[in-house]
């Protein structure tokens, strides 16, 4: 098999057969015109026939020239495609979080493909915790419950702080939450399927209820929100989650207690192969937001 013609050879054909003038060309490569010259006889020799006709008004193409043209075209055509392809799935950051988070990160990555639209996050939502780096293809991942293992690089986010939340027509309504006693009035909303949530602050606000079992459970942190600001009930949440809402007035705080579950969220990263400069950026930029609480 003859070998291949060298690739910095091609593209200095391909640009000197697009405007047929050594001149030209070099401006456009920015070497000089006699490098040009050179690097086409160069090309030439190496196939055994010429490339272009040296007339008096300039140059043209022979017919091997303009067979050649298409297919370097192509070739280089593909070239481009595959870095600009490849780059950006390499550019894109693969981050897995489970449901209950994405009330506090929905809104900061939005903020984050508006500020930093070069570095895109293909975002993958679970409703169970946890990562496994071996077997899933994420860059990173946000975590919820004890600290993680020590094998994974880990950014605290915060930490998990309960407490009760409703709509203000609910608040200030027929039946107003004056005292955690009030609770029993209402209809409370779980996050999740059990009632651990709301026995946990109940038990720290020193009141008993027999209305617990009584409420309405969902499946994630999300519905029990949204339910909870259309004043159906009062919502256990995670005053850590749910700030936008309490700022935009969506949600309120009947009352100041906020219990701290021992739970918190992380940022989780394999510590080999190291992490991108792409990765860092985000990762750095979401603490920072959640410091800025």
């Amino acid at each position: 098999m003859k070998r291949l013609p060298p690739l910095p050879a091609l593209h200095t054909f391909l640009i000197t057969a697009q405007c047929c003038n050594f001149t030209r060309a070099a401006e456009q490569l920015h070497i000089t015109q006699g490098a040009v010259s050179r690097q086409i006889a160069g090309l030439e020799e190496h196939l055994g026939y010429a490339l272009f006709l040296r007339q008096a008004r300039g140059l043209s193409l022979t017919p091997q020239g303009q067979a050649w043209l298409p297919r370097v075209q192509q070739v280089f055509g593909l070239i481009a495609e595959a870095v600009e392809q490849i780059g950006e799935k390499r550019q894109s950051v693969q981050l897995k979080a489970p449901t209950c988070v994405l009330r506090w990160l929905m809104p900061r990555l939005l903020q984050w493909q508006k500020e930093r639209p070069d570095i895109p996050v293909a975002l993958t939502t679970t409703v169970r915790h946890g990562v496994d780096f071996q077997r899933e293809t994420f860059d990173a991942a946000v975590v919820y419950g004890p600290l993680p293992t020590p094998s994974l690089a880990c950014l605290h986010l915060f930490d998990e702080q309960l407490t009760p939340v409703c709509s203000r027509p609910l608040l200030e309504g027929p039946v107003p939450l004056r005292s955690p006693s009030d609770l029993q009035h209402h209809l409370l909303l779980h996050p999740t399927s059990d009632e651990r949530d709301w026995n946990a602050w109940l038990e720290a606000a020193q009141v008993q209820l027999n209305n617990v079992s009584k409420g309405q459970h969902f499946e994630t942190l999300d519905l029990a929100m949204s339910m909870a600001s259309q004043g159906t009930g009062v919502a256990i949440g995670d005053w850590s989650l749910i700030g936008d809402d309490l700022n935009a007035g969506r949600l309120v705080m009947p009352f100041e207690l906020k219990v701290r579950t021992g739970l918190a969220y992380h940022l989780v990263y394999p510590r080999k192969p190291a992490a991108s400069e792409q990765l860092q950026e985000l990762m750095e930029w979401l603490v920072e937001q959640a410091q800025a609480r």
